[in-house]
């Protein structure tokens, strides 16, 4: 679990908007202190150094969050699914010979 950092409102548009000193992956499952899903991360927006975080929240009442702080589960991170199937080579693709007309 790592910080992602304190909500300081919520905006009309449904979204928790939170300041952070490391910028999160998309999608990434957001917590609050008793482990709750509170979330996730829907856009990053900013200043690199300090940017805004917007939490697509996942709870009856978003607005009761605004001035707790949240984390970042790690753990609940959902990772890139298995590629399954026939590997294709990095070479020219081949096309199919012309038909000949007439």
């Amino acid at each position: 679990m790592k910080r992602l950092g304190k909500v300081s409102h919520y905006a009309k548009q449904g979204f928790l908007i939170l300041r952070t000193d490391w910028v999160p992956s998309l999608n990434d499952p957001v917590v609050d202190k008793k482990l709750t899903v509170v979330g996730v991360v829907k856009d990053v927006f900013g200043p690199v150094n300090r940017p805004y975080v917007a939490v697509k929240p996942r709870v009856r009442d978003p607005e009761s969050y605004v001035g707790s702080l949240l984390y970042v589960d790690t753990r609940r991170r959902k990772g890139k699914p298995a590629k399954t199937g026939k590997k294709r080579s990095k070479g020219k693709r081949s096309r199919p010979a012309p038909r000949k007309r007439g």
